[in-house]
């Protein structure tokens, strides 16, 4: 990462974390495809108005997997394998504490949280058994997470694509299994998505003690050492304080959906389509997302070891790098979601029908989400390799604090006056690529501000080492 050619080198980290991502992916997907098959109908809305909730329980572990990664990734660039080494055995201990507690508080206030976005009856009933069975789950969950920061921070995102392929297998045919073998609906999803997380977990940890450098895995020496906790801490806490918002920021969101929902279906109707039509869509949209969000990676990634070996004329180019990569990929793939609407919405079965009918409604709400927040996708890529030189560099507070304002503060805003004026569906989900545009710009100009300031000083030093060895000289000379 730290020599040579860019492009080449970031693409080859970005395929198999995309990949992997995409796989994870697969586990929420998969749930909605086959519980579509079950006999509940407001299945697969029960499991998309969990989304935002179970987002706002896991970013309190996964931004410290940030930090895990930021930190390793500079001391594995710095040669420091001592430190490397305390670094991922805080982080493991810390995945297992962090993802105790988030699902012990997710299992405890799921069903008031959600009783206060909106969720009435049976689609109540349903969300909360999803999200508590979910929540039982997450110290694993947490685990696999954090043990994939771990390979990605030395560059290895191959082996966390493996296992999570057998991983995505083995939760689909589970899914099939409770589902159509057993009868079951969303507990059946749930107990398969919690199964194959903890086998993926079991075999990254496998694979760790089995590693010959210095991010090898021993039992014996976990333990929270505490300039380790700490390093992960100054950028591991802000993420996690960003990405918790942000999911509050789509909690608002998410009930204005249910309010136009309420507004929209026919008395009596046997679903709910406008929430059936957002959950299908958003999870669609977690596909682009997640394989733009792997370019995010690589710009922390690639940005953080070149810092710690004190190369800040290569961060630029990352960054040009990244943009490029990033950008191709959410055309194609936002593009492509688009094109194939239809077939794609059927596998959660949502398909169009006549007027004034449920499917009627819920496919012109899918279209509306697809063209308003799905199509502008490349403004959220930006935003995301913005996000992530300015954590590579150091500097996660300012990050934090750029994004929240950007994106969640201007949101919620949003809501509560310009969708409080119309009350639409559009006028909800415009507030996505507004925001996305006004962060990205603010992130991406900052990013490239700290990394000129760093090169400047740089150069001023060794401008200063030059002439003091140049009065040297003269001495001796004289």
């Amino acid at each position: 990462m730290t020599e040579g050619p860019l492009l080449g080198k970031i693409i080859l980290f970005v395929l198999p974390l995309m990949a992997t991502n995409l796989l994870q992916v697969l586990y929420n997907a998969a749930d909605m495809m086959v519980v579509s098959l079950s006999v509940e109908p407001d299945a697969v809305g029960a499991i998309g108005t969990t989304g935002s909730l179970i987002s706002l329980i896991l970013n309190i572990f996964i931004g410290f997997a940030t930090g895990t990664n930021v930190v390793l990734a500079q001391r594995l660039g710095a040669k420091e394998d001592g430190e490397a080494s305390r670094t991922v055995h805080t982080s493991l201990i810390l995945s297992l504490i962090l993802g105790g507690v988030a699902g012990t508080v997710g299992f405890i206030f799921a069903r008031p949280i959600l009783s206060l976005m909106g969720a009435e009856a049976k689609l109540l009933d349903l969300a909360t058994t999803y999200i508590q069975i979910y929540c039982i789950c997450i110290p694993f969950v947490s685990l696999t997470n954090y043990a994939s920061a771990i390979f990605r921070a030395k560059g290895d995102t191959k082996t966390p694509m493996f296992v999570l392929s057998l991983a995505g297998i083995a939760n689909v045919a589970m899914n099939l299994f409770f589902v159509l073998v057993c009868g079951l609906s969303v507990e059946g999803v749930a107990l398969a998505t919690g199964i194959s997380n903890a086998l993926s977990a079991l075999v990254l940890l496998i694979l760790l003690a089995r590693d010959d450098g210095p991010c090898r895995f021993d039992f014996k020496r976990l333990g929270i050492n505490k300039r380790a906790f700490l390093s992960i801490l100054r950028i591991g806490f802000p993420a996690a304080i960003q990405g918790s918002l942000f999911s509050i920021s789509n909690i608002v969101i998410l009930s204005s959906v249910l309010r136009v929902n309420n507004m929209m279906a026919p008395i009596g109707a046997p679903y709910q389509p406008v929430v059936k039509a957002n959950a299908a869509v958003g999870n669609l949209e977690s596909f682009v997302y997640n394989a733009t969000n792997s370019v995010y990676q690589a710009a922390m990634t690639f940005t953080s070891q070149n810092v710690g070996a004190g190369k800040y004329d290569r961060i630029n180019r990352v960054l040009g790098c990244c943009l490029l990569v990033t950008s191709v990929i959410a055309i194609v793939l936002s593009g492509s979601v688009l094109l194939l609407n239809k077939p794609l919405l059927a596998l959660y079965g949502v398909v169009d029908g006549v007027e004034g009918t449920c499917e009627h409604i819920a496919y012109n709400a899918a279209m509306t989400k697809l063209l308003c927040s799905t199509l502008p996708y490349i403004l959220l890529a930006w935003m995301d390799v913005g996000c992530g030189m300015v954590r590579g560099l150091g500097k996660s507070v300012a990050s934090t604090i750029i994004c929240l304002i950007g994106s969640c503060l201007l949101r919620i805003v949003w809501i509560y006056t310009i969708f409080e004026y119309f009350k639409t569906l559009e006028s909800i989900y415009l507030s996505y690529p507004v925001s996305w545009f006004l962060t990205a710009l603010v992130l991406l100009v900052f990013s490239l501000v700290l990394t000129n300031k760093e090169l400047k000083k740089r150069r001023a030093e060794n401008g200063g080492e030059q002439r003091d060895t140049s009065d040297i000289a003269e001495s001796v000379e004289a």
